[in-house]
């Protein structure tokens, strides 16, 4: 990680560490990424209480386990309706815009 020191004229970059003394900040740049911005005692308070978090583990656990695609006979079993009537998957497929006429 590098530091940078931030003179007294950066006014904007002053008033964020403001903020960021009070209490952390989401930084959202103009692309869509977002970066923290927090007192490092702060932050290393906040990482002590998020890996204390027993059900934000399990399910960030769970989350990584999962495999990024599901094959589309898989889908259908959890969907269920692999045991639909031909007649029946043809009428839900319409309901979604699936099929014409």
């Amino acid at each position: 990680m590098k530091t940078i020191k931030v003179s007294k004229q950066a006014k904007t970059v002053n008033a964020l560490l403001n903020k960021a003394r009070q209490e952390g900040v989401i930084l959202r740049a103009p692309d869509g990424n977002e970066f923290i911005l927090a007192e490092i005692d702060d932050f290393k308070r906040e990482i002590e209480l998020t890996r204390g978090n027993k059900r934000l583990m399990k399910l960030l656990d769970d989350r990584a386990r999962q495999k990024a695609s599901v094959l589309l006979e898989e889908a259908k079993k959890r969907l269920g309706t692999e045991q639909l009537p031909n007649e029946l998957r043809i009428l839900a497929a319409r309901s979604r815009g699936k099929i014409l006429g």
